[in-house]
């Protein structure tokens, strides 16, 4: 007599199979405020330091951005920043100091670049309804 094998059913494994593979993930922004999608120059220096460097901002917030930088430097460091912008014919530049809060190696490291998010830590008068203007009229923009 050889031992009883013990059997599933088939069908039940199936429709489990089915049900796992409907169901998906939900990612939910946690951000204070909406980033925009945009390219710009801008120049910066640590805040020690009287040397400046240029970077790229990638995306922006009234929070913070999202910048591409051509060395790299540890979370937690003060950088001073000039964002450059145009708005018609003129050249607006929107000022101010922020704070290193995360760093990533960039895909793109065989061309020195780092990418990191700064956080906004303080700006001039006036520097805040500047940046809110040029996210306003980005956002615009991509509206169109």
């Amino acid at each position: 007599m050889s031992p009883a094998k013990p059997t599933l059913p088939k069908k039940k494994e199936k429709k489990e199979e089915k049900a796992l593979s409907r169901k998906g993930v939900l990612a939910i922004e946690k951000r204070k405020h909406p980033r925009l999608f945009l390219e710009l120059p801008f120049d910066y220096s640590r805040k020690d330091k009287k040397t400046d460097f240029g970077g790229i901002v990638k995306n922006a917030s009234e929070g913070g951005i999202l910048v591409y930088l051509p060395e790299k430097i540890d979370v937690g460091e003060l950088l001073k920043l000039e964002i450059y912008f145009a708005k018609g014919l003129e050249l607006n530049t929107v000022q101010g100091v922020a704070k290193i809060v995360w760093a990533d190696l960039a895909a793109r490291e065989t061309w020195r670049e780092h990418r990191y998010g700064l956080e906004f830590h303080s700006m001039p008068k006036g520097m805040i309804q500047k940046l809110r203007n040029l996210l306003k009229d980005v956002g615009d923009t991509h509206k169109t």
